[in-house]
């Protein structure tokens, strides 16, 4: 098969889909991959590191559309890029349609086989592909959180962690899945007073048992949730449906009582968002505020740490990527689990019944 790796160009979007090593292991198993020129730089690869394990470098992008059976991405296509999709042409990547109507129907129109990341699960109900950048963003919340709570940052001039002397600051989960985990550690790690909310109680009690004294569980409902977050400086949204929009946990009445210069973080701006009042932001213009209170809605957070998000992802994905590369998508659709969950179109059908649903769409369940 031909694999083609193109280079990036989601503003302020540094990774890169394939680093060497997976490059050194198509080439081995007989395939061909072609890279665009300078794809890897930003992920500190060079085009000599690829060429070096037989991969071959394309100056254009086109180039690499046109010639590759299968497309290996990070973010989904960007308007400028739908034209040289093909039909039937295989795209592994993040897609997050339940996000955007116009990226699903161009893509429809297009008629790819569109494989997405964020929607491949195992049989145990694991997202593999999902968790690694999860991680980082989890993370990552909590230093954006911290870094825009500051003063001229539009903030209210609190250090999360406080001093002798000095209450730490308040901070909110909401989810306490792979993001809300992370972040809790992160927080808590940093001395804030931290909550975290979770529909799951087996997650709470998970929680209950590695996490230090200051974090506390609850139950996540509309009473604790509105309690939770009046109380925070920082809030960090991390709520996920499969596949589906992001669920509105937090309301523009809601965001009005806050606290003054308090900081949301919204993860999980990337399937919607999960404030009625987010909007998609990016690395160069991350926030904004409504009554006083700071939105940080970036929707490609891990990007910006591309060195360590490049290889956490490749570590993920490229497993995934090497099957269908040597068996084929037809095959593996109809024999693992894994890319049945991760096929959500092809032939000009939506094969995933949650971006369906909401954009009231038809659906075919792929057989």
């Amino acid at each position: 098969m031909i694999i083609g790796v193109p280079k990036e160009i989601k503003k302020n979007e540094c990774r890169v889909s394939m680093v060497p090593a997976g490059v050194e292991s198509l080439v081995r198993a007989g395939h061909q991959v072609l890279i665009e020129h300078n794809a890897g730089l930003a992920s500190g690869i060079m085009d000599v590191d690829y060429e070096t394990v037989g991969g071959e470098i394309l100056e254009r992008p086109e180039f690499i559309y046109s010639q590759s059976e299968m497309i290996v991405k990070i973010k989904e296509p960007q308007p400028s890029e739908y034209s040289f999709l093909k039909k039937d042409q295989i795209v592994f990547t993040y897609f997050h349609f339940a996000a955007s109507r116009e990226l699903t129907q161009s893509m429809l129109e297009r008629k790819i086989t569109a494989l997405a990341y964020e929607t491949l699960q195992t049989e145990q109900g694991e997202l593999p592909c999902l968790t690694p950048m999860s991680e980082v963003a989890g993370r990552m919340a909590v230093h954006e959180g911290a870094k825009y709570l500051e003063e001229p940052m539009k903030g209210r001039g609190i250090l999360l962690a406080g001093v002798p002397g000095v209450y730490p600051a308040e901070v909110t989960i909401i989810g306490a899945g792979v993001v809300g985990s992370n972040a809790c550690k992160m927080a808590a790690g940093l001395g804030a007073n931290v909550r975290v909310l979770d529909i799951n109680l087996n997650r709470l009690r998970h929680l209950e048992e590695i996490m230090p004294p200051n974090v506390h569980t609850l139950m996540s409902n509309s009473h604790n949730i509105r309690e939770s977050v009046l109380k925070a400086d920082l809030v960090i949204s991390s709520v996920l449906v499969r596949g589906a929009k992001a669920p509105c946990v937090i309301d523009r009445h809601l965001i009005s009582q806050m606290k003054k210069g308090a900081v949301i973080v919204d993860v999980a701006i990337d399937q919607g968002g999960s404030l009625e009042t987010s909007r998609p932001t990016t690395h160069d213009d991350p926030v904004y505020l409504i009554d006083g209170v700071v939105h940080y809605c970036v929707t490609n957070m891990p990007g910006a740490v591309a060195r360590t998000s490049t290889y956490a992802l490749t570590n993920a994905t490229f497993p995934y990527i090497l099957k269908v590369a040597n068996d084929g998508f037809k095959k593996w659709a109809r024999d693992s689990h894994e890319i049945r969950t991760a096929l959500n179109m092809t032939e000009g059908h939506l094969t995933i019944k949650e971006v369906a649903e909401t954009f009231d769409m038809p659906y075919k369940k792929y057989a």
